[in-house]
């Protein structure tokens, strides 16, 4: 049986054990069930360094020259930026149909408090690691993403035969990476379901009807932005139909519906992008590590969904020049909150802050925010994918013209 479908019926058994049991069921789950998803999503964080470091410096070596990396940089940034602030108009246009959140009120004590976000040149400067085994200890992508553009420059730099014994080290490692992550994934049905199960039990109905309308703009919004930002750059600029693309990425947006990790699921959604979508290594080692960091497709529907929900409850009306600048702010955010912990929920408070809406509504899309955060990380991988299609497609005239 494939894997895909094995990883669907664990999401179906989840959701209907996780209701029959619900939340009686919470301390037997939490004491026997709930460790073992944790310990699946250790497994998969414990190769995101390893495969990150390994096959960036592959990556960047089989470039072989600086201005291939900074082509293909340019066209990714500027990709990611486009498609996120395509999301947030998509958040918004499926909010304004539903009008999530009419009809209740929010008291005034539900207040959360959210760490600031960095300012851009914190990012920055934080990109730029002080002590790169720490960052590394740390599993801070974006610094250790940096580090292995300098290693594989370097590489590049030193020639000859000493270059050519690097290469094939990181080469070998990343090989071996390749093969561990192939071993924790014949065991992610398991995996999924012990993350599954918790959630669904203690997020009954009881919990998430009032809500319910939230739920249904995100997971609406973020299928119409998969089939239709997504399917569209798989068909006209990345080489594939979007029935071929949906398929090769089944395995990562299954991870990452039940993880809410892009970053944990990076070895599994390089692993599908190169086998299943054709994907060069040497793109996949730079755009999807990137990707991971300042890619936020999913979260940016869930700020367009979630203004509007928090505007609804309180009763103010949104102006068209409030929800231009939410495009704008949220489409800057997406790399202002680069390798923050809860970056939706950062980013929600930036632009609701942009056009004076009350912070008091992060309260009530807090209490949602895990089922949220499934449809969002979901989409935030699948674009990464979309975006890698592309420049990799792009990149083969570059090819065929040396």
């Amino acid at each position: 049986m494939n894997l895909s479908i094995k990883i669907f019926i664990a999401l179906v058994l989840a959701v209907i054990v996780g209701l029959i049991a619900g939340e009686p069921a919470l301390p037997f789950i939490n004491w026997w069930i709930a460790p073992i998803g944790t310990i699946f999503i250790n497994l998969i964080k414990m190769m995101i360094v390893p495969v990150v470091l390994c096959s960036l410096v592959v990556g960047m070596t089989s470039l072989g020259d600086t201005t291939k990396l900074g082509r293909i940089g340019i066209k990714t940034i500027l990709l990611y930026l486009v498609t996120t602030a395509i999301a947030i108009v998509i958040g918004f246009s499926v909010a304004g149909l539903a009008h999530p959140g009419l009809g209740l009120q929010m008291t005034s004590d539900a207040v959360v408090k959210v760490k600031e976000a960095p300012s851009i040149m914190q990012v920055f400067v934080a990109m730029i690691p002080a002590n790169p085994i720490a960052s590394m200890a740390k599993a801070d992508i974006l610094p250790t993403i940096v580090f292995a553009l300098f290693v594989g420059v370097g590489i590049i730099q030193v020639g000859g035969k000493r270059s050519e014994q690097l290469i094939g080290f990181f080469d070998a490692c990343a090989e071996v990476c390749y093969k561990v992550i192939a071993m924790i994934m014949a065991i992610s049905p398991i995996g999924v379901f012990c993350l599954l199960l918790p959630v669904v039990a203690a997020n009954g109905p009881s919990v998430l009807l009032p809500l319910l309308s939230v739920i249904a703009c995100m997971a609406i919004g973020s299928v119409i932005h998969a089939v239709g930002v997504y399917s569209t750059l798989a068909r006209v600029w990345g080489g594939h139909s979007p029935l071929a693309f949906f398929r090769g990425m089944s395995e990562a947006m299954m991870i990452a519906f039940t993880t809410c990790s892009s970053a944990g699921t990076l070895p599994v959604n390089m692993k599908n992008t190169q086998e299943k979508l054709g994907v060069s290594r040497e793109v996949t080692s730079f755009v999807l590590p990137l990707g991971a960091t300042i890619n936020m497709d999913g979260t940016s529907v869930y700020m367009g969904v979630c203004s509007l929900f928090i505007a609804n409850v309180f009763g103010i009306d949104l102006s068209f020049g409030q929800m231009a600048m939410i495009v704008l702010t949220g489409t800057l955010a997406s790399i202002g909150t680069a390798g923050v912990p809860g970056a939706g929920l950062i980013m929600l408070a930036m632009v609701l802050q942009s056009v004076g809406l009350p912070l008091e509504g992060l309260g009530l899309v807090a209490g949602i925010d895990r089922i949220l955060d499934m449809f969002r990380t979901c989409l935030n991988i699948t674009g990464d994918a979309a975006v890698a299609c592309v420049i990799n497609e792009t990149e083969k005239k570059y090819t065929k013209a040396a």
